[in-house]
């Protein structure tokens, strides 16, 4: 904290695109990023999963011919209701939004959406990519489990998937990457696992952590972040040729 008593801002999610920019590149595809205002223990904000969506989106944005949107910041984080300052829509809310920005999108003359999820309840963002298909939107969702998988592999990180669900190896190393002014210190003795989440959605994250924490944030780095980043930014390609064959590089 600085000398002020201020705490460090969330960065800005806005793209910095005029209309002018967006004529002249005429892009086929826009990358929409997908967060959530939710609980990540005492270490990280409740802004994370949107920073997280945002930083993957903007990453995309610099290597790829796409038009990046700014994010939707609340979603679905029912299952952390119990934390204070954590706020969610419904699903019903969250599919009609994305369905609605894709409307929008396809009658401005952009055809193709890709989807960049930050939260992992987000379960909704499945359905609406599946019913797509004939709409005149062609859809994806990015990342997919065998992206993160590539990523997590390419970086060297030690903690299994599954174990690693919230606030923990990944999501703390792309922050100290990414945006170190927003991890607090304590993440280096915050550890907790809790492997066993099978009434996760009837009971919700307190049944099975009182920190908020499922995960090892001690073994975040910022040089995992870098490479996590990376190497989903290589895995973009191929949605991006899944949607526009003429746009891949």
């Amino acid at each position: 904290m600085s000398g002020s008593g201020r705490r460090p801002q969330a960065p800005s999610l806005l793209p910095p695109d005029t209309t002018e920019d967006v004529r002249a590149r005429r892009p086929a595809v826009a990358v929409l990023p997908i967060g959530s205002f939710e609980q990540h223990g005492a270490h990280l904000p409740l802004v994370t999963d949107t920073v997280v969506a945002c930083t993957i989106a903007r990453e995309v944005a610099a290597a790829y011919p796409v038009h990046l949107l700014p994010p939707l910041t609340i979603s679905c984080s029912h299952e952390h209701a119990a934390w204070p300052g954590t706020v969610s829509i419904s699903a019903a809310t969250l599919h009609a939004v994305v369905r609605d920005i894709a409307d929008s999108l396809r009658r401005s003359g952009i055809g193709a959406l890709i989807l960049v999820n930050g939260h992992g309840g987000n379960y909704v963002l499945r359905n609406v990519v599946q019913e797509s298909a004939g709409t005149g939107t062609r859809m994806a969702l990015f990342p997919g489990p065998a992206d993160w998988d590539a990523a997590r592999t390419e970086a060297g990180v030690l903690t299994p998937a599954h174990s690693d669900m919230h606030a923990g190896e990944v999501e703390t190393s792309i922050l100290l990457h990414a945006h170190p002014e927003l991890v607090r210190p304590g993440y280096e003795i915050s550890d907790f696992l809790a492997d066993d989440r099978r009434h996760l959605l009837t009971l919700g994250m307190p049944a099975y952590t009182e920190s908020g924490v499922i995960g090892r944030p001690s073994l975040a780095t910022a040089g995992k972040g870098k490479e996590m980043l990376a190497a989903l930014v290589e895995s973009f390609a191929e949605y991006l040729s899944l949607l526009t064959p003429e746009e891949a590089p």
